[in-house]
């Protein structure tokens, strides 16, 4: 029996530590053996799955095992970039809907990216951890209170992390905040804002001819997307995508590691955005003038923490609108806000109530993280972000220790969905969060980003 599949048995037969485990370390899977590479395969080779390779191919210390995807033409193309890379050809998964639990059993693998349709990263990754290979997941994590909680029970269970591979946390000004608001800049957080306002009418749809999902959707990301992302917006009426905005606000609040989200409400507008847009550009005969959209064009979120913070989280993606995630951080001693590119800091600011430009500060508290790998992250995707997520999905594997933003950050990031969805059809009640820690939140410290090794 082979060193992995020792390791994997071994994982499969101790299960029974239940959901009581702490979580306090992780399978030391390549621990003490830093000169073999990560064994790694990719699941979902769309455009977001081809990227994720491309930077781990980009690595010396990855080898790319397998590929899975049921689209043949995207999962050629994987393949065809694993052997441009002079790595040798990887096994290939694909012929059914299922077939990714062939490549967890059969392969020999240390971790998994997942970059698939939403419905499918909670059952791929808690596949994943049951075969004893460290799952790192797209966004969201899961769509539903009780996948949360299922991916929390199936990492204490096995010991086996769980990374959800939120890139905005990496973003460079946000960094730069984060190490502002940790030096006390901005004297004790009061509120926070953020949120996903990004125009996707145009993925959500194809050329005006075939209903949705079907036919040639516009735009290469819409040809990709719009075959499955477009039904939540007509059976859902919440907060789709909440993590892009409140992951970098839960590390600045140290959520799950000395506070935690409480609970929250949420209200949304009607829904007029996708419809007009499907009368602009298809006319008032077309099929999908016929769709009834859940999804109200602007949906808003607040949150409290058992701290006392407050945060309001907005998703807005059938609006004619330039890309936003609304940053605003506001502390007892003053703030800052992406929109406008600017902060007031009381005593420190120029004038009395005037803003100043926030790019000195942002040069001034620069991220140690990007002070180092700023020219390796050039050309990473979104700016930077997406290398520096890989990069600490692939070091926290190789130290065989958890992730920076592991499975509780992954849980309470994504719950915001659902509650918002339930909170919107009781009439904007105040739902109370899972706690997905059970009350560890109270003992565990921050570790996102506290030195600049990932």
């Amino acid at each position: 029996m082979s060193a992995s599949q020792s390791r994997r048995q071994f994982i499969k037969t101790t299960a029974v530590v239940g959901t009581g485990a702490s979580l306090l370390g992780a399978p030391a899977i390549l621990r003490g053996q830093d000169d073999r590479k990560v064994r790694l395969a990719v699941i979902g080779t769309g455009l977001r799955g081809r990227w994720h390779l491309k930077l781990a191919l980009d690595r010396s210390d990855t080898e790319v095992k397998a590929l899975c995807d049921i689209d043949g033409a995207a999962l050629d193309e994987a393949r065809r970039m694993v052997e441009a890379a002079g790595q040798p050809k990887p096994a290939t998964y694909g012929a059914h809907e299922e077939s990714f639990r062939q490549l967890l059993e059969q392969e020999e693998l240390d971790a998994v990216v997942i970059a698939t349709p939403w419905l499918w990263h909670t059952p791929m990754a808690v596949a994943a951890m049951k075969a004893g290979i460290v799952p790192g997941l797209e966004v969201p994590a899961a769509v539903t209170v009780e996948e949360c909680w299922d991916l929390v029970d199936t990492s204490e269970a096995t010991g086996v992390p769980c990374m959800m591979l939120e890139n905005v946390c990496y973003r460079r000004d946000v960094m730069a905040v984060l190490n502002m608001v940790r030096q006390g800049l901005f004297g004790e957080l009061l509120h926070l804002e953020c949120g996903y306002q990004h125009d996707l009418r145009a993925v959500k749809f194809n050329d005006g001819k075939q209903p949705y999902g079907g036919g040639v959707e516009f735009g290469e990301k819409g040809f990709s997307e719009a075959r499955w992302r477009t039904a939540h917006s007509v059976h859902r009426n919440g907060d789709l995508y909440p993590t892009h905005g409140i992951g970098p606000v839960a590390t600045m609040l140290d959520i799950n590691r000395g506070n935690r989200f409480a609970h929250l409400t949420a209200t949304a507008t009607k829904s007029r955005g996708l419809h007009k847009f499907i009368v602009d550009h298809g006319g008032p005969d077309h099929p999908n003038a016929a769709v009834d959209f859940k999804l109200g064009d602007i949906v808003t979120s607040v949150i409290q923490t058992v701290n006392g913070e407050t945060i309001t989280v907005q998703h807005d993606t059938n609006s004619p609108r330039p890309y936003s995630l609304g940053f605003r951080v506001q502390g007892t001693q003053g703030i800052w806000m992406d929109l406008n590119e600017s902060l007031y800091i009381e005593g420190r600011s120029p004038e009395a109530h005037r803003w100043e430009a926030a790019a000195p500060y942002l040069e001034e508290y620069d991220h140690p993280l990007w002070r180092r790998y700023a020219a390796e992250a050039e050309g990473g995707g979104h700016g930077g972000m997406d290398f520096f997520v890989l990069h600490a999905f692939i070091e926290s594997v190789k130290q065989g220790v958890q992730p920076p933003l592991g499975v509780y950050d992954a849980a309470a990031w994504s719950v915001i969905a659902p509650l918002s969805e339930a909170s919107i059809a009781s009439g904007s009640e105040p739902l109370p969060f899972p706690d997905f820690t059970r009350g560890r939140w109270m003992r565990r410290q921050p570790a996102f980003a506290l030195g600049d090794a990932y």
